[in-house]
């Protein structure tokens, strides 16, 4: 499915709250601005810089420009649609963005002497909206190779470096601004308060976002949406994006929407039983367990490349679900109700992003499928009612309907499951030993009050043997891997520093309890150069 199809499915959030619009220039840092002004409980979403204005369903309250990896005097160069002045909305500019200002309205940019990456003290010489109640010398965040060399026309200079001397400027009379630094990472300290200045004060934007405002209005959008009689099909796996998004679907519409965990036989420990607990019995979701271990795990024997265990997977998953969309379409029927319209997604922002976020001329990095890959002429409508959330934003929902904290804070799960987990071919026993390692793992970092501290934690199975020692006899059998890492973002990852008594712990109650396996390791490598998963 296009990522523009996708988009046209939900836009009326943008419609209810003010919002601010940011054109994406490939820059590194382009979620974070996103993720600032959502802190400042303003809505915000980000679009790349090549997005068409008159493509726009609502009017935002202001416009950022992000930073980019280009020059923008460049025949390749991303540039924006100037239909962008025709809005009369205040416009930001940040470093690649300043200089595309600057590019547009008759400025001249040009190379650094020295590129200039890192900290810097920019000092305020001149009274202004954007740097308002901020010291007149601060400590910035710099990473350019380009900068202004002349400002257009109507601008004036409102801060300056010892390197950058048009490192602020404005036009107060049309309501732009530019800055050459990085307010939106936190190597700028009052950088938040400088994205408020514009935001609240220059913007005048509502700050009126916030989670528990976003149910109420969620489920009315997704009621009128669905209609009286539709009826509504979603994959859970047990986690909080599939929980949450189906939990604010049970309260709009009911029992006419069905929850499906296809229990694939590598999932965690206990996992199915616990799941269909939760879901069935404290959050009143209607839940099915289709139980397909079996099939599974013929499909992965003798398969040891992990791609291929990820296709096998996907792939299963797809055929087992729509035959249990055929079926309760077809019991619904019977009972005289609707028919199933539409596919609830727990598609997040960050999905969202990477779909849609400029990274090179008419690229896209990838579109994410959270149901195994979603099919070029599927006819249901996708419903995706966390799409324009941070996992944190879902998270706080959960907490807000009182969903378990243990479901609300699981670590990431992968899709494959424990079949990526174990090293070689799946077998039931390899998915036995793999499960009772990570269930041990995970009881003691929570028993040590560490789970919340690590942002994913799981213990893998190696497919080699060593030699080990059991009383007064020989062992040969498999070495269990603990991996456990901190991020932010999972798209770097610093390993965790695990104390040594609860690894210690951990190493001796799987070497005495899961039979099988004579050794634990501990994985110390961090993201990059190293994966997070093992497969």
């Amino acid at each position: 499915m296009s990522s523009n199809k996708r988009l046209k499915m939900s836009t009326a959030i943008n419609q209810i709250y003010d919002t601010i619009l940011i054109l994406d220039f490939g820059s590194q840092y382009s979620h974070l601005i996103t993720r600032r002004i959502r802190e400042l409980g303003v809505y915000c979403e980000l679009q790349a810089c090549t997005y068409k204005i008159d493509d726009l369903t609502f009017k935002p309250k202001g416009i950022i420009l992000s930073g980019g990896p280009y020059s923008v005097y460049d025949d390749v160069s991303p540039h924006m649609d100037k239909k962008v002045w025709e809005l009369g909305v205040p416009v930001l500019g940040i470093c690649y963005g300043l200089q595309e200002i600057a590019w547009d309205l008759g400025g001249e940019v040009a190379p650094c002497e020295s590129r200039e990456y890192g900290h810097a003290d920019i000092e305020v010489v001149a009274e202004n909206k954007l740097f308002k109640g901020l010291e007149d010398n601060m400590k910035v965040w710099m990473s350019h190779g380009d900068q202004l060399k002349k400002i257009p026309e109507g601008f004036r200079v409102i801060a300056k470096t010892a390197t950058a001397p048009f490192a602020g400027i404005d036009c107060e009379e049309k309501n732009i601004y530019g800055i050459q630094f990085h307010p939106e990472v936190t190597h700028t300290p009052k950088g938040k308060e400088l994205l408020k200045n514009f935001v609240i004060d220059i913007c005048g934007a509502q700050a009126n976002w916030s989670m528990s405002s976003f149910i109420d209005r969620e489920i009315s959008r997704i009621r009128n949406l669905v209609g009286p009689t539709a009826q509504v099909i979603g994959a859970v796996s047990g986690g909080v994006d599939s929980t949450v998004a189906s939990k604010i679907m049970t309260l709009a519409i009911g029992d006419r929407y069905h929850a499906v965990l296809v229990d694939n036989g590598v999932m965690r420990l206990n996992e199915c039983e616990t799941v269909k607990e939760v879901l069935n019995e404290k959050l009143n979701i209607n839940l099915t367990v289709t139980p397909t271990a079996d099939l599974f795990l013929s499909k992965l024997k003798g398969v040891t490349d992990p791609e291929k265990k990820r296709k096998i997977i996907g792939n299963t998953f797809v055929e087992i679900f729509e035959e249990e969309a055929k079926r309760i379409d077809a019991e619904q029927v019977k009972l005289g109700r609707g028919k199933i319209e539409y596919l609830l997604q727990g598609t997040l922002y960050p999905d969202v992003i990477e779909s849609i976020s400029f990274k090179g001329p008419s690229a896209t990095i990838k579109t994410h499928h959270n149901v195994g890959g979603l099919k070029e002429d599927m006819k249901l409508k996708l419903i995706e009612p966390l799409r324009e959330l941070f996992k944190d934003e879902v998270r706080r929902l959960g907490e807000i309907m009182e969903i378990d904290s243990d479901l609300v804070w699981r670590h990431p799960f992968p899709g494959p499951g424990i079949a990526i987990r174990i090293l070689g071919e799946v077998t039931p026993e390899q998915v036995r030993i793999a499960r009772q390692a990570d269930y041990i793992y995970i009881e003691e970092i929570k028993k040590a009050g560490l789970y919340r501290k690590i942002s994913q934690a799981f213990a893998a199975l190696l497919p080699v043997k060593s030699v080990g020692v059991m009383g007064d006899s020989r062992t040969y059998e498999q070495a269990i891997v603990l991996r456990a890492v901190e991020t932010t973002d999972f798209m770097t990852a610093d390993w965790f520093e695990m104390p040594y008594d609860v690894i210690k712990k951990i190493s001796s109650r799987i070497i005495n309890e899961v039979k099988g396996v004579n050794r634990v390791v501990y994985d110390v490598s961090s993201k990059p150069p190293a994966t997070i998963e093992w497969e």
